[in-house]
């Protein structure tokens, strides 16, 4: 199978220099393995910077390296979403800057591609580093209550996931393009993935979380927290819970516990003078008619309900409440 390691970056020119090399030197040991970065819309020097770098460092390699660059910043969907499109591999593996695949990574993964033709994506072991700690993440789960689809860490003993995870996966090229790639909707970020995992399940396709395919999350300070305050972080996570909910979800009896709740939101919200959840709400609303016409087109391709995907998770989620 041919392999195609999908990079997004902006303004990491720190991370690329500390990071590539190493995942570099991991895939190298793989045949068909090629990587893109996809600069997105970086500052000059910055990009000039990763530009000369990899230019200095590619001729130890023997692997296609290719960028591409954004005049702007658009936000990371647009960004995957370029490099996929563009890609001309079977399977894509997704990677944030500050994710650093371990050495034969790939081999459970190509095993599961070439057992199940049904197969969406498989998502990493994310040894996730986290104020000195290892906190081993990648595997997520999620519940319906009060409203809203509430996503939790999984225990990593199990292979079933709600989503795989936008910076540490491998997802099949074609059914990537055949469901639009990342939604645009989510930009500048979050949600994206659990989007795009939800609804590949919803029309029948499989996830698969493997632990054995494991990578290192350094959670080094990366573009969000570098670039946007608290309040705006916040802002967008509201918006894009909205924007899921009414983009995706069609069982009747979640989209009427919706409603019922939202009036209980807006009340303790403004009790805990919570202005990110007014602020996100307006901002999803004023997306409607695009969120409405998308969920027109997409709910013609779904063969299951919404309490299918996630009945295989109930139980797991009130073992984590």
């Amino acid at each position: 199978m041919t392999i195609e390691i999908i990079i997004p970056n902006f303004n990491g020119h720190n991370l690329i220099k500390k990071n590539l090399p190493e995942i570099l030197d991991v895939i190298s040991g793989y045949k068909n393995v090629s990587l893109t970065l996809v600069d997105d819309g970086s500052e000059y020097n910055d990009f000039s910077n990763v530009r000369n770098f990899i230019e200095n460092i590619k001729n130890k390699y023997n692997i296609e390296i290719k960028i591409f660059r954004h005049d702007k910043n658009k936000g990371f969907s647009y960004a995957v979403n370029k490099g996929v499109f563009a890609s001309k591999a079977e399977l894509v593996v997704l990677l944030n800057t500050d994710v650093v695949p371990q050495k034969k990574f790939l081999d459970p993964v190509l095993k599961h591609f070439s057992k199940e033709k049904d197969l969406f994506g498989v998502g990493c072991m994310d040894k996730s580093i986290e104020e000195g700690d290892v906190v081993l993440r990648g595997r997520g789960i999620g519940v319906w209550e009060k409203g809203f689809l509430t996503h939790l860490k999984g225990d990593i003993d199990k292979s079933t996931t709600l989503w795989v995870a936008g910076g540490s996966s491998t997802i099949r090229r074609d059914l990537f393009i055949k469901l639009g790639g990342f939604d645009v909707l989510y930009s500048p970020f979050y949600w994206e993935d659990i989007d795009l995992s939800y609804r590949a399940q919803k029309m029948g396709y499989k996830l698969i979380f493997e632990k054995d395919s494991v990578v290192v999350h350094k959670h080094e300070e990366g573009s969000i927290k570098g670039h946007y305050s608290s309040f705006e972080i916040k802002t967008i996570a509201y918006r894009n819970q909205f924007i899921f909910v009414w983009k995706n979800i069609t069982d009747t009896d979640f989209l009427v516990s919706h409603i019922v709740w939202l009036p209980y939101y807006f009340i303790v919200s403004a009790l805990r003078f919570d202005t990110a959840f007014y602020k996100g709400f307006f901002l999803a609303l004023a997306k409607f008619p695009g969120i409405i016409l998308k969920r027109l087109k997409q709910q013609k391709l779904y063969l299951l309900k919404d309490k299918e995907v996630l009945e295989q998770f109930v139980l797991l989620a009130n073992k984590c409440a």
